[in-house]
Formats: structure tokens, sequence, C-alpha cells
């Protein structure tokens, strides 16, 4: 779902039904992407996304590499941060 001004794009990662318009309901907030800075902000639930998945969602192709690029780094994040507050 693009947010943002003319020419500052961002971008709600959700999970939609299929036949359900770009900017339209949306079942849940899964993620924000701001491709504007550099490096890109990304802020991925991937215990969520991995629910939706489960459950038969189909992330687009941009999503996809998202949740391959920073997936990863996102659950190497919270891994670190749960073992250092134990």
């Amino acid at each position: 779902m693009r947010m943002g001004s003319k020419k500052k794009p961002s971008y709600r990662i959700v999970v939609k039904e299929k036949l359900s318009k770009r900017d339209g309901a949306y079942l849940e907030n899964v993620g924000f992407y701001n491709p504007t800075p550099n490096p890109a902000e990304v802020r991925l639930r991937m215990d969520r996304i991995q629910y939706w998945m489960e459950k038969g969602a189909q992330p687009t192709d941009i999503v996809r590499r998202l949740i391959n690029r920073y997936g990863k780094q996102a659950q190497g994040e919270e891994a670190a941060s749960g073992s250092s507050q134990s």
C-alpha cells in the first residue's frame, strides 16, 4: 500500500484479499518500507508474515524480495536482543 507524499513514497506491507483495491481495506499491517533514505528503512513483523504465509497468503515479487533480504536480518536482531535481555 503506497503512502507518503508526491515524490517521497513509503509503503505499508499489508495482508489483503486478492480482489481488493490497491489502497483499499486490508486485513493486517505486517511491515513498513521506506526506499528514500540510504540505506532503505525496512521493518517487518516476521512472525505475522510467517503466520499469513502458512494460511496461504502469497507475497508479491517485490515483497518476497524484501522478506528474503531483510527478513533474515530482522530475525537475527530479534534473537540477539532476546538473548541479551535474559
